[in-house]
């Protein structure tokens, strides 16, 4: 049994976590500056490996180089390797085959493993992690095959690895593709802009991995309990409503564009405009060209990056939930309630606090690393940088272009805002303070009265 010193020397949960992602990120840059993973067979800049590796890992999906023309097939399965570690987490696969092997896990173990998948206490861990491999596996299965109705006419032997590759990574949320083996290099899914399999299907698969795993196990075992959980419903709600508000937002500003949609159907501008909603929350795919975006579309762009996908999910952004609660906190008080209440139940002040330090956190780091990148690189606009920052930091990938012309003091800023922005702002503070003991911080002070406002 270990001793009372050697426990409170243990890691926390959420740094063996940022240490996994690390550790993933590292291994991955090795592998990706050998001249076996690139197609040209040289050795890769180790700043290109570095970035490549930090984006796949934590699923983000900016690139400096093209994915399916600069790596070679072994760097590409490197990259979705990472991807797929990434979306799901390493502790989350090493829990998996753990509990499949059926070693007995430590307390430590299932705390890991719970912060992992993002659940509130220890119970059933083992089954919860079983249930995220299987639905993750299942979701890319059935996306792939679906994919192939389409690719493997247009694209051959080819569209069978590509819808693959694709269904992975839209899942994982990440954004990579190698739509550059058959189309024009860094163009994403623009060729398939015409595509209604890719404008429906590619969607789907994003949708799926964006909801969240508790989500998903709340609605596998809907029929026996004939009921929803709480965060269920504003999950399934707040999605709706954002992919709603982004497709009308996308077709009004768009619609005139002659970059983007101008000159196209009415069909083409709405599976267009539902594409874009979906995937400019997280994923990181573009069926229209985001550099020739109005000015206004790349705004809302960064609002929707900036809110992301759902809590235990494999996207970023602060998390629909998060933003869900800081909104309804503002028509709290400007209604004069007390409290938080959200669909007819009152939020608890600690989650209200945790929300407003997670967007303060993630506001913060934005308007510096914009700031910074904006004045190390001559000739990139504010909107331009604000927009690849928050990409980076909500681990979307949409790109518009500045990565690639950006120095590398400027890639090195982005490779941190996608750590921070996988492993969390709040989860990021606690591996660092690397403290398990929960000792309350209570103070008892004097009352201060100030005015605000």
């Amino acid at each position: 049994m270990p001793s009372l010193k050697n426990k409170n020397k243990q890691m926390s949960p959420a740094a063996v976590i940022s240490l996994s992602f690390l550790a993933v990120i590292l291994v991955g840059t090795i592998l990706l500056t050998m001249p076996f993973s690139s197609a040209e067979r040289n050795f890769t800049d180790p700043l290109t490996a570095f970035f490549t590796a930090t984006s796949a890992t934590c699923v983000t999906g900016l690139v400096v180089v093209d994915t399916g023309s600069y790596w070679s097939i072994f760097g590409q399965l490197v990259i979705l390797i990472m991807i797929q570690i990434g979306g799901l987490g390493l502790v989350t696969f090493a829990s998996f085959f753990g509990f499949l092997i059926r070693k007995k896990p430590e307390l430590h173990s299932i705390q890991v493993a719970s912060e992992s998948v993002n659940t509130v206490g220890f119970y059933d861990v083992k089954h919860m992690v079983k249930r995220i491999i299987a639905i993750s596996f299942i979701s890319e299965l059935i996306g792939a095959c679906l994919l192939m109705f389409s690719y493997v006419p247009k694209f051959g032997s080819k569209g069978i690895y590509i819808a693959v590759y694709l269904s992975i990574t839209a899942f994982c949320n990440a954004g990579f593709d190698i739509m550059g083996m058959v189309a024009e290099p860094f163009s994403s899914v623009t060729s398939l802009s015409s595509d209604p399999i890719t404008l429906v299907v590619l969607p789907l698969i994003i949708i799926s991995g964006g909801l969240g795993f508790v989500v998903w196990t709340d609605l596998i075992e809907y029929r026996k309990k004939k009921r929803l959980a709480f965060q269920s419903k504003v999950v399934l709600f707040s999605t709706l409503l954002l992919i709603a508000l982004g497709t009308v937002l996308t077709m009004m500003t768009e619609w005139n564009n002659p970059a983007t949609l101008e000159g196209k159907g009415f069909f083409y501008k709405l599976g267009n405009g539902f594409f874009q909603s979906v995937t400019m929350r997280t994923a990181g795919f573009n069926t229209i060209d985001t550099a020739g975006m109005t000015p206004m579309m790349k705004i809302f762009s960064v609002f929707f990056m900036f809110v992301g996908a759902s809590s235990g999910s494999t996207g970023g952004g602060i998390k629909i939930t998060t933003f869900a609660i800081i909104v309804l906190t503002v028509v709290s008080v400007l209604t004069g309630k007390e409290d938080t209440i959200m669909l007819g139940r009152k939020i608890e002040k600690d989650v209200v606090y945790k929300a407003i330090a997670i967007m303060f956190i993630f506001v913060l780091l934005i308007i510096v690393s914009s700031i910074a990148i904006y004045n190390l690189n001559p000739g990139i606009s504010g909107v331009d940088a604000t927009f690849e920052v928050t990409s980076a930091i909500s681990t979307t990938g949409l790109g518009v272009g500045v990565t690639g012309v950006c120095g590398a003091v400027s890639k090195i800023i982005l490779i941190i805002i996608m750590f921070v922005g996988r492993v969390g702002p709040v989860s990021l503070g606690l591996a660092l303070s690397m403290n398990t003991n929960r000792r309350s911080n209570k103070e008892v002070c004097p009352v201060g009265k100030i005015m605000v406002g």
